[in-house]
């Protein structure tokens, strides 16, 4: 009897080795980790890495931990459809990114296809979502949104000088541009020129030069802090001193990085700083802890994490398509970002875009 329950106590604890743990959850965010905009890259990892930890800290997700997988699409759009290849192989279910909007639109077919679901903390262009499908969503605004406010701005405070918008040719950039020239015109006001200029360049002097000759002295920018950054630096070499105005790719230190004193009084567009916000007290305080200023869109990033995991908690399940349902039929979810609640594309409800101006190597809002 003693040898036959001994046996039997082995086989149990036979069978309890073969038999599988529970499995992790694979969760990723994807963004520019190398390249021109890496800075943004950074800001996107430090979101997802800390809100990993601090909800494995609390339990996980339906008793499961969560995996953080990064992918680097260098702001590329082939590379992001790489990437997001990568991340179907090995069964993703969120991914909270990608950072251009050039990136998250093809890499959301794939998502599409593959049955994950995407929270983009920082892709404004409207076709992100307006073309997306039911995995689509974002935790930022929309350019339709951040352009009517820098419109209306120039219009207003600066109705009596000549103004150029400037864009990139990307999905982000042209974008925003052409979101900020039809509130502009709508308001009444005329730009003196609109051109597109080439990214990744280091000489933008014949650009300068059109602009002089056009007697331009406010230029708004639809493109990133890098090439921004130059050609304010540029403009003022050759004597030019502009207004420069873009949007919320300005909202990194690494802006003030490029263009040092030079890019004082540069304003841009983005929503009220996260980081004054109550709802993300703590979580800024474990940031600086460590040594990280939560800039730009670092609590966006958190707050997709974030978001995903309480729609997940409530749908009872990970499976993409039930937690998307469950994000748009509930809700206002509790963020670091305050409440958000979602309409049937994906998009917040609300927004609250804002200028912001660059001084003495910092920005805040005016």
């Amino acid at each position: 009897m003693i040898r036959r329950t001994l046996f039997a106590g082995v086989a149990l604890l036979a069978l309890g080795a073969l038999a599988p743990a529970k499995a992790d959850i694979r969760i990723a965010t994807a963004g520019p980790i190398t390249g021109n905009y890496a800075s943004f890259g950074a800001q996107l990892k430090a979101g997802a890495e800390q809100a990993v930890a601090d909800i494995n800290a609390r339990g996980g997700v339906l008793g499961q931990k969560l995996v953080l997988e990064v992918g680097d699409d260098a702001c590329d759009p082939k590379q992001a459809v790489s990437v997001a290849n990568d991340f179907a192989a090995k069964g993703v279910k969120l991914v909270a990114g990608h950072f251009c909007s050039g990136s998250s639109i093809p890499a959301s077919k794939v998502y599409a296809e593959e049955g994950i679901l995407q929270i983009s903390p920082a892709s404004t262009n409207p076709k992100y979502t307006d073309e997306g499908s039911w995995n689509t969503f974002r935790t930022c605004g929309r350019d339709d949104q951040q352009g009517v406010v820098a419109g209306k701005f120039i219009a207003r405070e600066f109705k009596d000088r000549k103004v150029a918008i400037l864009h990139d040719n990307s999905a982000y950039g042209k974008g925003l541009a052409d979101e900020t020239r039809k509130a502009l015109n709508a308001a009444g006001m005329k730009e003196t020129l609109y051109s597109p200029y080439t990214p990744g360049e280091k000489d933008y002097s014949a650009l300068v030069s059109r602009l002089k000759q056009a007697g331009v002295t406010v230029i708004y920018v639809g493109g990133y802090h890098t090439e921004t950054g130059l050609i304010m630096r540029q403009a003022k070499q050759q004597g030019l001193n502009p207004t420069i105005i873009g949007g919320d790719a300005l909202v990194t230190n690494e802006y003030w990085q490029i263009t040092g004193d030079t890019g004082e009084g540069t304003m841009m567009t983005f929503p009220s700083d996260p980081r004054t916000r109550p709802t993300a007290a703590a979580v800024v305080k474990e940031f600086k802890a460590k040594g990280i200023d939560p800039e730009g869109y670092v609590l966006y990033t958190y707050a997709a994490v974030q978001i995903w995991a309480e729609a997940a908690q409530k749908a009872g399940t990970t499976d993409p398509k039930k937690v998307a349902a469950v994000l748009k039929a509930n809700g206002p979810w509790e963020s670091v970002l305050g409440k958000i609640a979602y309409n049937k594309k994906g998009d917040p409800v609300e927004s609250d875009y804002v200028v912001y101006r660059w001084h003495a190597g910092s920005y805040g809002e005016m």
